[in-house]
């Protein structure tokens, strides 16, 4: 049997909301196999993140080779790579081994506030990764950590978007979840924007929803769509993850991936 494959590099939930947790669930959902290369450990629920163990980064490679000599992959995604001698190995790998589409989510704070990428890293991530990605995938608060600005309108987005197209990137993304009263994200391919929007959702379940969003990107990138195509398959697919959202812990409870599949399977989910 082919199915498609996406290599997920990216740190692990242990709360299962987010990160390898929620990327696997997401290319699993969207009918797509999944490989993962860890970069960190974390100890971390819906209240917020208790620790983080990053992953020597000769051995952050060492899962990436094992994952492509032998299955191979379709599509590359990575999430928190914490800093940057592991961006430097990361970003090295994906260029020797010529992993390509790559959708990069720059993540940098957890949804409790908890940073999630050392603050030098930053200028490796806008360096190193940012060239060799088909589609980068920053939320409000990464594309002003990106480009030095605050994010508050939509038209301070699409300026966003150019300049962190400028970095290298093909396609940006800048999600707009968290501006006031609107749903809406903006896809930037260097020559025109289109705006995905959704009503707004009244709830705090929202972990993991960068990680969702970027990991269905990916699959369906995997599976030959177009950009725009899994721009827009992802941000209905993060709509009704949110939509279903966990009410579970004492804290930012999760979206869930798995909503498409339990209402395909006929299943309360």
């Amino acid at each position: 049997m082919n199915i498609p494959r996406v290599l997920i590099i990216a740190g692990s939930d242990s709360g299962g909301g987010a990160g390898i947790q929620a990327d696997l669930k997401t290319v699993s959902a969207l009918g797509v196999f999944g490989m993962t290369a860890i970069t960190a450990l974390t100890a971390q629920n819906t209240t917020g993140v208790y620790g983080v163990l990053e992953i020597e980064p000769k051995f952050v490679v060492k899962q990436i080779e094992a994952c492509v000599s032998d299955i191979g992959c379709d599509a590359v995604k990575t999430g928190m790579l914490a800093s940057t001698t592991i961006i430097d190995a990361v970003a090295d790998a994906i260029s020797r081994h010529k992993l390509a589409p790559l959708v990069a989510d720059p993540v940098m704070i957890a949804k409790s506030g908890a940073p999630l990428l050392r603050p030098d890293a930053i200028a490796a991530l806008r360096a190193k990764l940012l060239p060799l990605a088909a589609v980068v995938t920053p939320n409000l608060h990464e594309a002003a950590a990106l480009t030095g600005h605050d994010i508050k309108t939509l038209a301070q987005m699409k300026e966003a978007a150019r300049a962190i197209r400028d970095l290298g990137p093909e396609n940006v993304v800048v999600k707009g979840g968290h501006l006031e009263n609107i749903a809406a994200d903006i896809l930037y391919d260097g020559h025109e924007f289109t705006e995905f929007r959704a009503e707004p959702i009244d709830t705090k379940n929202t972990h993991g929803t960068g990680c969702i969003f970027a990991s269905a990107i990916a699959a369906n990138l995997a599976k030959r769509n177009t950009v725009r195509e899994s721009v827009s398959a992802a941000k209905n697919f993060i709509t009704a993850a949110i939509r279903a959202g966990l009410a579970i812990g004492k804290g930012y409870g999760p979206a869930e991936p798995m909503a498409a599949l339990y209402h395909r399977a006929g299943l309360n989910g």
